[in-house]
């Protein structure tokens, strides 16, 4: 009967984090359609994605900071109303700018339903529970993103992206009140941390910051590498339509399989090794991207992905075995330079891929991967130092 339960709040988790995600890349392969029915430009239209993101980075924090002090169930409620009610907006909205502030609206409450339940659960799960159900919340992270993607350029016609946020609109103010409703309410297992650990003194640690600088990197480049994809594959050579583009973001659904893979790999090799060979790969992968063959580019896609969420994944697992105390904050911390990064890349990008092109764009891209590559570096040395 326990078994029973936990299953099915381990499902509640799984689908209020999926729809909670299914809201962030909504847009993104439908930009080309967003510029021509608002008459704009390739970096305005953009803003749709990367406010998100930085009301999510923004956000972040404070909402982890309320989840210590607050229920999480009236927090989950209404951070579902507000992603509802701003994914509302996004449907009716006639003027690009009041899409690209509702979508912000959206990223700032997203927080609500994603870092705050996190919290909750680190608080009321028991250890070896808490392992199983995270890793639930990961794949559901990644589900989230893309079946976001998929229900803006595919299973609704892109003409039609309104209908998406309709549909997304639904299914997260009917997972929040599910949420509310069913979640646990007892708190008999809650830990509570003593001496617990400041932002300053974190980031005061150069080993950690480099991880946090490691995470806005990689994100950066993938951000703009995928945030950019509609534009580079609808022109010549590859004159694709927004549906067939919008199938390549499936490749993103191989990051539910990355991560208990890295985990061996760091255990293995270490983490500042596994950095570096994701790091230099993740440089090939995306320079296979200047390719004008289709096939190749396909397989580019694909690697990105990989090597990706190698970085990521080795990067997260190498900051936690780092701490002996502080995890929900590091974590918040990590979180909040990974989505800045986001923001950053895709704003940047935008800015070199409208004036100079998709090699320029590659090219800053490469630059940023420097820093996981140097991070892998200085983990390395610290090992045989």
């Amino acid at each position: 009967m326990a078994d029973k339960s936990h299953n099915n709040i381990q499902l509640l988790i799984f689908s209020l984090v999926a729809a909670a995600f299914t809201n962030i890349y909504i847009t993104q392969p439908v930009l080309p359609v967003l510029q021509a029915e608002f008459s704009t430009d390739m970096i305005t239209v953009s803003f749709t994605v990367s406010a998100v993101i930085l009301g999510i980075a923004l956000s972040n924090l404070p909402f982890g900071a309320l989840a210590d002090y607050y229920p999480i169930h009236p927090i989950i409620l209404v951070g579902g109303i507000m992603v509802a009610v701003a994914g509302l907006v996004c449907a009716v909205a006639t003027e690009i700018w009041i899409l690209i502030s509702a979508r912000f609206i959206q990223g700032f409450f997203i927080p609500a339903l994603t870092t705050c339940l996190a919290a909750h659960l680190a608080k009321t799960l028991s250890m070896d529970r808490l392992n199983v159900v995270m890793a639930s919340y990961v794949s559901a992270t990644v589900l989230g993103g893309l079946g976001g993607r998929l229900l803006g350029g595919f299973i609704h016609q892109p003409v039609h992206w309104r209908y998406a946020f309709f549909s997304s609109s639904a299914l997260v103010l009917v997972t929040a009140i599910i949420g509310f409703c069913l979640l646990p309410r007892n708190h008999h297992h809650s830990r509570v941390e003593k001496n617990k650990v400041r932002f300053s003194q974190l980031l005061m640690r150069r080993d950690i910051l480099r991880i946090y600088f490691c995470a806005a990197g990689s994100f950066a480049v993938f951000s703009s590498i995928f945030n950019y994809l509609p534009f580079r594959l609808e022109s010549p050579p590859f004159n694709l339509e927004t549906h067939q583009i919008t199938i390549l973001y499936s490749v993103y659904v191989i990051g539910i399989f990355i991560g208990p893979l890295v985990g061996r790999l760091s255990d293995h090799f270490g983490s500042g090794a596994t950095l570096i060979f994701g790091g230099f790969f993740l440089i090939v992968s995306i320079i296979l991207s200047l390719t004008s063959l289709l096939v190749m580019m396909i397989f580019s896609l694909f690697c990105s992905v990989v090597f990706f969420f190698i970085i990521h994944a080795a990067a997260v697992g190498c900051l936690n075995r780092k701490l002996s105390s502080g995890q929900g904050r590091a974590n918040a911390l990590y979180v909040m330079f990974y989505y800045l990064g986001g923001w950053i890349g895709i704003t940047v990008s935008g800015i070199l891929f409208s004036t100079s092109g998709w090699f320029v764009v590659i090219m800053f891209c490469c630059l940023l991967l420097i820093i996981p590559l140097y991070t892998g570096y200085k983990e390395l040395n610290t090992i045989h130092s």
